[in-house]
């Protein structure tokens, strides 16, 4: 894909998100678009970048810090906030802790753990629980009714994660109306949370291509986009 069409994907994103917001009846910049460029190559990260995107999205951990080592090699892309998105392996928790500005797919006590030993100590590692909220037994995610205690274990026991939110992959994705009672269902979790934990859990991570209007009418900050963006994902090698 050229430059000049990628950057009118991206425009055209920006404006279908702000219209979103808008018709939300939320403020301008309380959603927070992250441009999920997985597979894609590091130059359209920077072309996408100098639009003035920050946030990227990354689902491999090795993939994410390759890409990030070329754009920094070159002296690009020195701003840019890097999330991981994908699922987290424990054993990766030590290239991932202190890595990425969120991690959105905490989904378990041995990886909490984990993350807690590899964040540097004079360190936070900003995380996001990721939440089964369909309860299918094939997807990765805490179950919803686990959720809570999952939480209680990290501000109890991980001084060096900051709990954040909440991000979830629904059973019906990219369908537009169709995800929104999932997206309902994620909300009113994260209300419940916040009076068991007494934390304010600012951040809902939930939206993708298909569906992310109807993520912002229920409430998301963090929509993660990347096919209206970036074009079809190409095969991984």
């Amino acid at each position: 894909m050229s430059g000049e069409a990628l950057r009118a994907r991206y425009a055209a994103v920006l404006e279908r998100v702000t219209a979103a917001t808008a018709a939300a009846g939320r403020a301008p910049g309380e959603v927070t678009l992250v441009a999920v460029s997985k597979l894609h190559p590091a130059a359209d990260v920077a072309e996408t970048a100098a639009a003035g995107q920050v946030d990227f999205g990354e689902n491999y951990v090795q993939e994410a810090l390759e890409k990030r080592a070329e754009l920094q090699a070159r002296g690009l892309c020195a701003n840019v906030r890097w999330h991981m998105i994908g699922h987290v392996q424990s054993r990766k928790a030590a290239q991932v802790a202190g890595a990425f500005a969120l991690v959105h797919t905490l989904d378990s006590v041995k990886l909490a753990d984990a993350l807690e030993r590899h964040t540097p100590a004079s360190g936070v590692q900003p995380v996001l629980l990721e939440i089964n909220v369909g309860d299918e037994p094939q997807k990765a995610g805490v179950p919803v009714d686990e959720a809570a205690a999952l939480a209680v274990h990290v501000v109890e026991r991980c001084p060096h994660l900051s709990l954040e939110g909440l991000m979830c992959l629904p059973p019906v994705f990219d369908a537009g109306e169709a995800a929104r009672p999932w997206f309902a269902r994620l909300r009113r979790l994260r209300d419940s949370l916040r009076a068991e934990c007494g934390l304010p859990l600012p951040h809902l991570s939930m939206g993708m291509s298909g569906d992310f209007e109807a993520a912002i009418a229920e409430g998301a900050t963090i929509v993660r986009i990347g096919t209206d963006i970036f074009g079809p994902r190409p095969p991984k090698k």
